[in-house]
């Protein structure tokens, strides 16, 4: 198989990394994406991109994340990130549900991998890392998307969706994005919707990633966050379901973005709208990698793990668990890919172009 990897790259991204090859002290910011179980594709990836690579340099770096890109990035600012990031996958694949599965049910599971994420010190060391300044979002809902009522939750979802398609900003109808932050400012560029900062403390971090992680209907609302303004916190992948940011002018070097897919869809209900899909000027400084389409089609049953998962193996839950742990474990080829790719400078010649 030719390489596993996928590298796409904005048009100063390519040009530094033609120039100069690409190095850890490069990367100013990492992003994760919303994708639930996706992201057990790329677990290997992550895993040595934070305890192998980016450890070879010592600059300041910024993590941003939603959903389950949050949860991860958790893991990589923690001391320890290969055994954090072993943690959350092995939590997140033996999460069951047995008979009806309900909103109180899906949030209870959730919070149980949590604690297996921040079990310890974890809380202090994610908050307070000198190096890796985690932040996350989380979407504080307005009119009826606040509501715990499904029937009231699905017409708010309705309404978003229908509005979505003239322009994204309208969502700012319905959801208000909060930038749930650690250490000092974002270097991101954060201008399509207003963004209210709260900072992150041990005592607030995980309801900040329940709700930044908590699906519309699948999840209940988190509400009464320490520290945030009042009001009901829903997953922020419905503002940023694959964050798409540039970096503020007057920051140096690049993003890197670790991703289970070659494109970039910066908001939930964008998914069916190909014409969203974040381009070249957004992405400029930013090298995204992801795995290649020969790579998926070796994966079990021909594709990266998701949440449907649950659906196609309701009630045999050995299968499921046998697929993402196959898929998760063959996810390290990526890291050594990845690896490889920029030790040797063979990236200059695997990158292509937003």
């Amino acid at each position: 198989m030719n390489n596993p990897l996928v590298f796409k790259a904005g048009k100063t991204a390519q040009a530094h990394i033609r120039d100069k090859g690409l190095s850890p002290s490069d990367i100013r910011a990492v992003l994760g994406a919303s994708g639930a179980a996706k992201w057990l594709g790329i677990y290997g990836l992550d895993r040595a991109i934070f305890s192998q690579w980016l450890p070879r340099s010592g600059q300041e770096i910024h993590l941003f994340g939603t959903s389950i890109g949050a949860w991860k990035l958790a893991a990589a600012a923690q001391n320890d990130p290969a055994s954090a990031f072993d943690r959350l996958k092995s939590a997140y694949i033996r999460q069951t549900y047995q008979g009806k599965v309900t909103a109180a049910r899906v949030t209870s599971e959730s919070l149980k991998i949590l604690s297996q994420l921040l079990c310890g010190d974890a809380a202090r060391q994610i908050c307070h890392n000198p190096r890796f300044k985690f932040g996350c979002a989380a979407a504080r809902c307005r009119g009826l998307m606040a509501a715990d009522a499904p029937a009231a939750m699905i017409t708010g979802m309705a309404c978003a969706f229908l509005c979505n398609l003239v322009t994204r900003r309208s969502q700012s109808l319905f959801f208000r994005r909060t930038l749930f932050q650690a250490g000092g400012p974002c270097p991101l560029e954060m201008m399509d919707f207003s963004t209210r900062r709260v900072d992150l403390s041990p005592e607030n971090l995980e309801q900040a990633l329940l709700a930044s992680g908590s699906i519309p209907v699948v999840m209940k609302g988190v509400d009464r966050i320490a520290g945030a303004p009042e009001g009901t916190y829903r997953d922020g992948g419905i503002l940023d379901y694959h964050p798409a940011f540039s970096l503020k002018p007057d920051e140096p070097g690049l993003i890197l973005y670790p991703h289970f897919y070659p494109d970039v869809t910066p908001g939930w209900f964008d998914k069916a709208l190909s014409g969203r899909r974040a381009d070249g000027t957004l992405m400029d400084r930013t090298l995204l990698v992801a795995p290649s389409p020969a790579y998926i089609e070796g994966l079990p049953y021909g594709r990266i793990p998701d949440r449907k998962d649950f659906k196609r193996f309701q009630g045999r839950d050995d299968l499921r668990f046998d697929a993402w742990t196959k898929a998760a474990e063959q996810s390290r080829d990526l890291g050594a890919a990845f690896i490889d790719a920029v030790d040797t400078g063979n990236i200059r010649d695997l990158m292509t172009p937003f």
